[in-house]
């Protein structure tokens, strides 16, 4: 097998060579050449010491020596040189305690995670494949390096890192390897929130973000999202609704693009139905304020998961206004942009179209008809720059001032009110119509 490497990392592995030592290209970068992606990083694995890497090249950052890391810059690019490598014992569940160098490619590639990860690659001697690799990738398994059990309790962040890679490629997890996910989902608790988060963002990114089942079904989502799997034992005995609301989050994330906010805004657009939930005398569910409520909780699982909060204020303010249903008219649309936010608004269209694909499809027709007029209102006020916040309003506080308002509440309050004539009549927008209309008051 030949496999296309970029020239710089080429150039490393030819000087290493020639000073005597092995060096192959290795990992995740292997893997996704075969799979005909295009790797992000390609890593280097080599049987000379830190020291010796330093002294063949000329620029290198010590990005790891504990580790046997070395970076080598070639042009503007940066190439991770590590020293094979046998990992001493993980006291924590996510670090060895020492790592010892090694003279053997094959110690170096067995301690690594999945078999689709511990192949390396060098252009003179071909593809090295020790654990069934290329195999597993032909019949499309995420299968652990040896002994399931032991990968995942030397390292817990594997246990996220099976389901993400099952996700982003759309691999089936190996039995034995599925089986350690569920006795081993509590180790958990060692890795870091930061560390989950990356994981369940590239998970909810992926082509099958709907793999987050997976997670369920061994137990994980119940270690950092207990909420999720709440969801995923409510059922919703309403006409609206053909699955339980975990069913319904799943199937909605696939019905909506790629993008960070809006894949986190349909993982917990209904977080807070489970809480709210009332079933009437006819046995028919329903979910009352199920958006403030979710609002809430969606707030505290980005900070439990330490999202930033510029993430959590998007996604909490669309959770809160997923179901706000406003006709067609651009009168109605105004009032819904003020109130969801010129910025977000745009989002909430799609959040509303994915959140109705995942429902059954009772009334499925009349939804859709509400939801472009919806679209084509919205367009309208976009394309004539109708005024539907205090930012384009054509009256300021500055004007309220020159027009002999005092400084304060007075001016907020006067304000908004302007905008309440403005939302209802966009034509009324004008500084002389406004100021006017103030003078009669």
């Amino acid at each position: 097998m030949i496999l296309e490497i970029p020239k710089n990392a080429e150039t490393i592995l030819h000087i290493l060579e020639k000073a005597g030592y092995e060096a192959y290209v290795v990992g995740g970068c292997v893997r996704d050449s075969i799979l005909g992606r295009s790797p992000d990083d390609w890593d280097i694995t080599t049987s000379a010491k830190p020291e010796q890497v330093k002294a063949l090249f000329h620029r290198t950052v010590d990005t790891g020596l504990q580790h046997g890391t070395v970076t080598v810059l070639m042009e503007k690019e940066g190439y991770e040189v590590t020293t094979y490598r046998v990992d001493g014992e993980y006291e924590d569940g996510r670090h060895p305690k020492e790592v010892t160098f090694t003279a053997s490619l094959e110690e170096d590639l067995k301690r690594r995670d999945f078999t689709i990860n511990a192949m390396a690659y060098n252009p003179s001697s071909g593809l090295v494949d020790l654990f069934g690799g290329l195999e597993d990738i032909e019949r499309k398994i995420i299968r652990c390096v040896g002994d399931p059990l032991e990968r995942f309790t030397e390292d817990a962040l594997r246990i996220m890192r099976a389901v993400r890679f099952s996700a982003q490629l759309g691999f089936a997890i190996e039995e034995e390897t599925r089986k350690a996910l569920k006795v081993l989902a509590a180790n958990l608790k060692h890795v870091s929130a930061e560390r989950i988060q990356v994981e369940l963002v590239k998970l909810l990114m992926s082509p099958h973000p709907d793999y987050l089942r997976v997670a369920y079904e061994a137990g994980i989502t119940a270690e950092f999202l207990p909420e999720f799997d709440a969801c995923m034992t409510t059922s919703q005995n309403t006409p609206h609704h053909c699955y339980t609301v975990g069913e319904h989050i799943l199937h909605s994330l696939c019905h909506v693009r790629a993008d960070k906010v809006l894949r986190i805004t349909m993982l917990l657009h209904d977080i807070g139905k489970p809480v709210v939930r009332k079933t009437d005398e006819n046995g028919r569910d329903h979910f009352k304020m199920h958006g403030i409520a979710g609002e809430k909780m969606a707030s505290q699982i980005l900070r439990r998961l330490k999202f930033d909060n510029d993430t959590i204020r998007k996604v909490t303010r669309l959770v809160k206004w997923h179901d706000d249903r406003p006709d067609g008219t651009t009168k109605a649309v105004r009032r819904a942009v003020n109130r969801i936010g010129e910025d977000l608004f745009p989002y909430y269209l799609e959040v509303q179209q994915a959140d109705m694909l995942a429902q059954s499809d009772y009334r499925r027709t009349e939804k859709q008809e509400r939801l472009d007029k919806v679209k084509e209102a919205y367009e309208t006020i976009i394309n004539e720059h109708q005024c539907v916040s205090l930012k384009t309003l054509a009256v300021t506080g500055k004007d309220l001032i020159e027009a002999g308002y005092k400084p304060g509440r007075e001016i907020g309050e006067t304000l908004n009110r302007l905008l309440e004539v403005v939302l209802v009549d966009p034509q009324k927008n004008q500084k002389e119509i406004l100021l006017g209309l103030l003078d009669e008051k």
